[in-house]
Order: C-alpha cells, then sequence, then structure tokens
C-alpha cells in the first residue's frame, strides 16, 4: 500500500492523503491568504472524507469540475456539514482565488455523495472501508482502510475522554454540574480497530486539557458574573461543533442565550440526525433554550445592549455577526467577550487575546470589555493521544495534522512505538 501525503503533513490545514493513486482521504483547505491547498495533482477513483471541517473537506468539491467525478464517502452529518461549507466559501469568495470551485461543482455534490453509518463496511475504490466514531463533532469519523493484506487507520480529528476530575458517575466536579464525560456534543472515542498502521493526528500532542468540568464551571461562572453586573457577554464560536456545545452548556446551567451566525443551520441540520449526538433529548431541550437571531431590523444592535449571552461566528473574530457584537460592548469594561476556541497567529482573536485589541472591519479597535479564554478543544490532548496510541504498540505510526510532528513522533520512538512524521509531498510504502 502507498500512501501520498498531500496536505496536513507537518501541518495543520489542507489535511489530503492518496492510497495507491486511487483512494483519497479527506481534501480540505487552510484558510489563509492566500488559502492553501492539498499539493500536487490528484484524479482519484473514489473520495472518503472523514468529517465536516473545512481543512478536512473544504476543497472536496474542486474535485469534481473534470468530466470524472469520483464518489464521495461519509456519513450523512458530514455530507450536510459540507455542502453548508462549501455554499459559505461560494457567498464569501466564489470566483475568487478564496474559492476553487463553482455552483456546479457544488450541486455535482448530489450526483457522487454516498452516506454510511458506524460501523458498515463498504467499497470504495477496490477498498474496503469502514468508519468508526472519532468522537470530535457530529458525525466525525476514524477511517479503517483495508486491502486485503494492510489495515490502514487514518483516525482524522478525534477525542477522547479528558475528564480526570469530580465524579463521573453523577458528572459533579467541584461543586459544579459538568459533563459525565467530554463534551456534551458528542461522546467522546471509544473505538480501536485492529490496524497494522496508523496516520494519527497530534493537534494537541504538547498540550494536556484543563478538566473540562472545571473549564465549563468557570466559563458559566464568567457569564453569570457579567450578566448579574448589567453586562452582556458575547461569545465567538464556531459554526461546526462549537457553537452547539456551548448552547448544551447554557442549557444544562439555565442560562438563556442568543445564537447568531451560519452555527443556527448546523443546529438545523443536527436536530435531523440525532443518532449522531451524545444525548438527542438534551439537543432539543437547548434549542428550545435558546433564541436564534435573523438578524433584522437592527436586531443584534438591541440585543447588544440587554444583560445577555450571544453565541455568535465567527469564532476567531473574522467576520459574522461578531463584527457587530464586539465593536457594540467594546468599550464597557463590565462587558465580557468569552472566546471558546484555538485563535491562529494573525487573526483578530489571537490579536485581543495578546494585545487588548484587534482589526474589526479594517479598523483596530482598542477592547475594554474583559476578554477571556476557555479550552473547549475537540481535539484529544497529549495524554489522549497517548492512551489512544497505546491500543497498537505493534503498528505503525504515521504523525501528521499537527505543527510538531516530528518531535511527537520522535517522542513516540523513546516510548518504544514505530513511528514516523511524513514530510509534505512523501509517499510511504506500507506492507
Amino acid at each position: 500500500m502507498q500512501v501520498e501525503f498531500l496536505g496536513g503533513a507537518g501541518e495543520i490545514g489542507r489535511s489530503a492523503v492518496l492510497i495507491d493513486d486511487s483512494l483519497l482521504l479527506d481534501y480540505g483547505m487552510a484558510s489563509e491568504s492566500p488559502p492553501q491547498y492539498p499539493v500536487g495533482d490528484v484524479d482519484p477513483d473514489a473520495v472518503v472524507v472523514s468529517h465536516g471541517h473545512l481543512d478536512h473537506v473544504g476543497a472536496v468539491p474542486a474535485l469534481l469540475s473534470g468530466t470524472e467525478q469520483p464518489p464521495v464517502h461519509w456519513t450523512p452529518p458530514t455530507r450536510e456539514l459540507a455542502l453548508t461549507l462549501a455554499e459559505d466559501t461560494l457567498k464569501l469568495h466564489g470566483g475568487s482565488p478564496r474559492c476553487p470551485f463553482t455552483e456546479n461543482d457544488v450541486r455535482r455534490i448530489g450526483e457522487v455523495s454516498a452516506t454510511h453509518g458506524y460501523r458498515e463496511p463498504f467499497e470504495a475504490a477496490g477498498y474496503e472501508v469502514t468508519f468508526y466514531d472519532a468522537g470530535h463533532i457530529p458525525g466525525s469519523a476514524h477511517v479503517l482502510v483495508e486491502d486485503g493484506e494492510t489495515r490502514l487507520l487514518y483516525t482524522g480529528d478525534f477525542h477522547t475522554d479528558e475528564r480526570r476530575g469530580g465524579d463521573a458517575a453523577s458528572g459533579r466536579a467541584n461543586g459544579r454540574e459538568a459533563p459525565v464525560s467530554g463534551q456534551r456534543l458528542v461522546p467522546a472515542t471509544t473505538d480501536r480497530p485492529d490496524a497494522d498502521a496508523v496516520i494519527c493526528e497530534s493537534t494537541y500532542s504538547d498540550v494536556s486539557h484543563e478538566d473540562r468540568g472545571d473549564v465549563e464551571a468557570s466559563f458559566v461562572e464568567t457569564l453569570r458574573t457579567t450578566v448579574w453586573q448589567g453586562g452582556t457577554v458575547v461569545v465567538p464560536a464556531f459554526a461546526i461543533g462549537r457553537t452547539q456545545e456551548i448552547m448544551l452548556v447554557c442549557a444544562a446551567h439555565d442560562i438563556d442565550c442568543y445564537v447568531d451566525g451560519m452555527g443556527q443551520r448546523v443546529i438545523e441540520q443536527l436536530r435531523h440526525h440525532p443518532a449522531f449526538l451524545r444525548d438527542a433529548d438534551a439537543f432539543r431541550g437547548a434549542v428550545s433554550n435558546a433564541r436564534f437571531v435573523d438578524g433584522r431590523d437592527g436586531q443584534r444592535r438591541r440585543i447588544a445592549d440587554q444583560n445577555a449571552v450571544v453565541v455568535t461566528t465567527s469564532g476567531m473574530l473574522s467576520g459574522g455577526p461578531a463584527m457587530t457584537y464586539v465593536p457594540a460592548i467594546a468599550d464597557q469594561p463590565v462587558n465580557t467577550i468569552a472566546m471558546t476556541g484555538y485563535q491562529v497567529e494573525g487573526t483578530p482573536g489571537r490579536d485581543l487575546l495578546e494585545t487588548g485589541s484587534a482589526e474589526i472591519d479594517g479598523r483596530v479597535m482598542p477592547v475594554s470589555a474583559q476578554v477571556e479564554a476557555y479550552d473547549f478543544s475537540a481535539h484529544a490532548d497529549r495524554e489522549g493521544l497517548l492512551s489512544f496510541l497505546d491500543a497498537y504498540r505493534d503498528s505503525r505510526l504515521l504523525i501528521n495534522h499537527g505543527d510538531r510532528c516530528e518531535s511527537f513522533a520522535r517522542e513516540l520512538r523513546a516510548e518504544g512505538h514505530d513511528a514516523s512524521a511524513p514530510t509534505l509531498g512523501e509517499t510511504v510504502t506500507l506492507s
């Protein structure tokens, strides 16, 4: 089995792995300026997508622009999320270098799409492929590829049970209600299918996440305190996964919240896929608890003047309704901006955390409101990665999707693993 790394090798973004010049695993984009796409020309016989985030699925429609359109395999939620991302990219950047496909390419997705559930083997480009729950976002999957001789596991992005405090049976931590384990939106991965080789993400290979119960308790306390003191909380959140997680947190702690931005569409989509949620009843309750914003007739300005909690895109303050809310609350110290995700270097969100000011809609804006950061990561941390890989001590490990892949591979070798970190464009032979 020949495995070529077209993206995601020694980097986070544009994930793409090609097997035997035939089966393509993911085809993402890195939303930099200019955007980065997988390297090389590719004409696969089939595509398998691990999950619906831009860095794994963002460039898939570009594969459908030729005369031969390969079938695209994914879970039902991933298909819907991929279409949402594609349509958003068209809306924002269609006809520019930031959008490598057309409306016709996106329409073709419906013609080539094939959806599969977890643990339901299917054929793709002559391989037997099986999805396993990766615990990252709804529909996210580990991808097991078998050719009759070699079993290759592509982890995609995944999340493990990282709670190390509190009472797991009662879901209590430090006197506060907390998740029994991991995220509220999806359960942590417990699948460890047998594999001869594993391509493993390493996003947080040098980070230990704070206990999720403690993070949630601190976040909830900030929301309650700010509103009680007469302020407004703006919670920038990624549309896919994070918006829904924060909505669930608010509902579990009886905190009213507004939800704005593309995350609303994702919420509606996920309502149609309850089997891919951790607790469908809790999700329905959280939807009922939230108030959704359409932005008409100055609605956002009025909400910003209330003592309210607003969960809105974008998660890194690079666009979306946050461009209205943040300027509206920025000059009052009683207000709070609660960041809930990793802030890429060079984004307004990162600048705000580091300097107390950010470029919003073309002007640098000093922010007097309180700025807090909470680690609601949906990735496994160092302990989670090591625990997961402990099940593969007899397997060859190929480390990708991280900014310190070689360092982590070296650490794994010191622990007795057969581990390496392929470089961009490198082809690895598995036997």
